[in-house]
C-alpha cells in the first residue's frame, strides 16, 4: 500500500517560498501606507483651508482650530500620517508635526 503526499523537504521548500514572497511584500506594504498617509494628510490641510474660509465668511473673524471643531465644520484637526493643524493668524492651515 502506496500513499501519497508530500515530503517533509517539498513542505519546507514552500515554506521557504512563501516566507521569501512576505519578506518582499510587507516593506512594500508599509512605504505605501506611508504614502497614503501623507496625501491624505494634504487633502485634510485643503478641506480644513476651505472650512476656515467658509467659517471667516460667516462669521467675519479667522477661526482657530477648536473653534471649527465646535461648530462642526470640522470633526478632528488629526492628520491620518498622526500630525495635527493648525491655524496661523493670516488664516493660512498647515500641518504641525507631531
Amino acid at each position: 500500500m502506496k500513499q501519497k503526499g508530500f515530503t517533509l523537504i517539498e513542505m519546507l521548500i514552500v515554506l521557504m517560498i512563501i516566507s521569501i514572497l512576505i519578506l518582499i511584500t510587507i516593506p512594500n506594504v508599509t512605504k505605501h501606507n506611508s504614502v497614503i498617509n501623507n496625501k491624505g494628510c494634504e487633502a485634510l490641510v485643503k478641506m480644513v483651508q476651505a472650512q476656515a474660509k467658509a467659517y471667516e465668511m460667516e462669521k467675519g473673524t479667522i477661526p482657530t482650530i477648536q473653534e471649527l471643531i465646535d461648530q462642526k465644520y470640522i470633526k478632528s484637526n488629526k492628520c491620518p500620517n498622526g500630525n495635527t493643524l493648525q491655524i496661523d493668524s493670516s488664516g493660512e492651515v498647515s500641518e504641525n508635526d507631531a
